[in-house]
C-alpha cells in the first residue's frame, strides 16, 4: 500500500535531501568570505539605505519556490536584494541611535550557536547553555564592579534577555507580583515611576504588565530625575489610595545619556518598598573602566539592573544582561511548572531553569558569543575601545564649543554628544529658525552617505544626537562627520 501524506494524497515519506557535509563546508566558506568582504567594503557604501517603501519586496517573487534553488543564487541575492535595503549599523560612519556592534568572534559564536540548534527550556535541555550563561553573568559582575550578591552563586543572579525592554518588562512583572503579595491590591491600582527622560520601554512595559498608572518624574538642570519630585509623587499617590510599586532609574538615558542619582532614588524606593530597577542599557559597558563607576553609586541597594553587551561590548544583538538582587523574587513571579517540564534536577532545586527568569519558554545559546568576545578581546581590549570612543566624543564636543554656530544642550559623560544650531537672538522666532537649521543639518549629514546620526527633540526644541561607539570608528570618520556638519550649517 502506498504511503500517504497527512492530507490523504500520495507522497514521499523520506526526508528531503540536505546539503552534504562537504557542500556545507563549501557554502559556509563562501558565506564567511562574503561577510569578510562586506566588512572590508562597508566604508565605501552609503551609511543609510536610499530605497523607498516597497522597493525590496518588488525584487522578490510573488510566491515561494516549489523546487529547490542553487545556493549560489541565494548568496547572489544578498547583493541584489539585501544590501541595497540595508542601513549599515556596522559602518564606521554610524553615529545614530546607539551602537549595535558585532565582531568576528561574536559572529562566529552565533554561527556555532545556530549549528548546535539548542533550545534552553531548562537546565536539563542543555546543561552547557545554562551553566556557561550563569558563569558569564558572574564574570560581568566582577568586570563591572557590580554587587557580589548579584552573582548566581549568591542570593541574586543574572540572565541574558533579548533586550533591555524585555528586562524592564520582567522587572515590572516582578514588582507587580511582590506588591500584590504584600497588599492584595490589583495591578490597576499600582503606580510605576520613572524619569521624564527615561526610555519608552518603561511606559510600554508597565502597560503590558497591567499597571494602572505611570508617572514621569521631573528632571533637574542636568536632565536627571529629581528624588524630591519622586517622593512628592509617591506621597500624593498614597494619599489617593494608590499603590506605588516600581521606580526605574537610568544610567545614561536614551535621549541625552543623563544619569539619575541612583543612591538618592534608592533611599526613596526603600522607604516606600518600591521595586527599584536600573536601566544602564548603553552606559553599562563603560563600567568596565573604573573611572566611570561613580555613575552607578548606589546600585547595591536596587532590585534589578540591565545593560546591553549588544550595544557597546562588540557582542552582536541580541544579548542583554539582566541582574536581580533576589532571584526568588523574580522566579516566584514567573514560574509555572507543567508536568512535561518537571525533572529530577529542577525539582531538587540544584539548577537554574532560565525559563523562569523570562517571558518566553525557550531561549538561544546567547552566552556563547559573550564568552568568545570576552576571551578574544579581554577586559583590556574592551576598556581600550570604550576609552577611545569617549575621547573622540569629547574632542567632538570641543569642536562644537569652539564654533559659535552650535551649542551643546546636555552633559556628555560617556560618548554621546547632543547639540543644536545656536539661535541668532532671543525669542520664539529665533528659536524656530534655529530648529529649522538644526533639522537641515541633520538631513544634510544623513543624505551625504558618509555618516548617519539621529535628529531628536529636547524640551520641544530640535537637537542632533551623535553617538560615537561603532567599533570601527576612528578619527578619520570623526573628521568626515565634522566636515559634513560644518558644511551643512548656516
Amino acid at each position: 500500500m502506498d504511503a500517504t501524506e497527512p492530507n490523504g494524497s500520495a507522497g514521499p515519506t523520506s526526508p528531503p535531501p540536505h546539503m552534504t557535509p562537504e557542500e556545507f563546508r563549501e557554502h559556509g566558506r563562501a558565506v564567511i568570505d562574503w561577510i569578510a568582504d562586506y566588512w572590508e567594503r562597508i566604508e565605501s557604501l552609503p551609511v543609510a539605505s536610499s530605497v523607498q517603501p516597497g522597493d525590496i519586496r518588488e525584487l522578490l517573487p510573488q510566491s515561494a519556490p516549489e523546487e529547490p534553488e542553487p545556493f549560489d543564487d541565494l548568496l547572489a541575492d544578498l547583493d541584489r536584494v539585501v544590501v541595497p535595503g540595508v542601513t549599515h549599523w556596522q559602518h564606521p560612519g554610524w553615529f545614530a541611535y546607539f551602537p549595535a556592534n558585532n565582531s568576528p568572534p561574536s559572529v562566529l559564536a552565533d554561527t556555532v550557536s545556530a549549528g548546535l540548534g539548542l533550545i534552553g527550556l531548562l537546565w536539563a535541555a542543555s546543561p552547557a547553555l545554562t551553566e556557561v550563561e550563569s558563569h558569564m553573568l558572574d564574570w560581568l559582575v566582577d568586570l563591572l564592579d557590580l554587587p557580589e550578591h548579584w552573582k548566581t552563586t549568591a542570593s541574586g543572579g543574572g540572565v541574558l534577555q533579548g533586550s533591555a525592554s524585555d528586562a524592564t518588562h520582567v522587572a515590572l512583572v516582578a514588582a507587580r507580583h511582590r506588591a500584590a503579595e504584600r497588599g492584595g491590591q490589583p495591578a490597576t491600582q499600582m503606580v510605576a515611576y520613572t524619569s521624564a527622560q527615561a526610555h519608552s520601554s518603561v511606559e510600554k512595559g508597565a502597560n503590558v504588565a497591567g499597571f494602572g498608572t505611570v508617572r514621569l518624574i521631573d528632571t533637574d538642570e542636568s536632565l536627571a530625575m529629581r528624588p524630591d519630585a519622586l517622593a512628592s509623587a509617591i506621597e500624593a499617590d498614597l494619599a489617593a489610595g494608590l499603590v506605588p510599586a516600581f521606580v526605574g532609574s537610568t544610567i545614561g538615558t536614551t535621549g541625552t545619556t543623563a544619569v539619575d542619582p541612583v543612591q538618592a532614588i534608592a533611599d526613596v524606593a526603600i522607604k516606600h518598598s518600591l521595586w527599584h530597577h536600573v536601566d544602564a542599557a548603553y552606559a553599562g559597558t563603560a563600567m568596565i573602566c573604573p573611572e566611570f563607576r561613580h555613575h552607578q553609586d548606589g546600585v547595591e541597594l536596587v532590585d534589578s539592573y540591565v545593560f546591553n553587551p549588544h550595544k557597546w561590548m562588540m557582542v552582536n544583538f541580541d544579548c542583554s544582561a539582566f541582574f536581580v538582587a533576589d532571584k526568588a523574587a523574580l522566579t516566584d513571579a514567573l514560574s509555572i511548572d507543567p508536568p512535561y517540564l518537571r525533572n529530577t534536577q529542577s525539582d531538587a532545586g540544584n539548577v537554574i531553569d532560565y525559563r523562569n527568569w523570562q517571558v518566553p519558554l525557550g531561549r538561544r545559546f546567547r552566552a556563547l558569543k559573550l564568552w568568545w568576545v570576552l576571551r578574544s578581546y579581554g577586559a583590556t581590549g574592551i576598556r581600550q575601545m570604550v576609552r577611545h570612543h569617549v575621547t573622540m566624543a569629547q574632542e567632538f564636543a570641543q569642536r562644537l564649543r569652539e564654533d559659535d554656530r552650535f551649542e551643546i544642550v546636555a552633559p556628555h559623560p560617556f560618548s554621546l554628544v547632543c547639540f543644536r544650531c545656536r539661535a541668532a537672538a532671543d525669542g520664539d522666532a529665533a528659536a524656530e529658525a534655529a530648529d529649522r537649521a538644526t533639522d537641515a543639518v541633520a538631513a544634510a549629514v544623513n543624505d551625504s552617505g558618509v555618516a548617519y546620526l539621529t535628529p531628536s527633540k529636547l524640551d520641544g526644541r530640535s537637537i542632533i544626537r551623535v553617538a560615537v561607539g561603532q567599533s570601527r570608528t576612528d578619527r578619520t570618520q570623526m573628521d568626515l562627520l565634522w566636515k559634513a556638519i560644518s558644511e551643512a550649517a548656516v
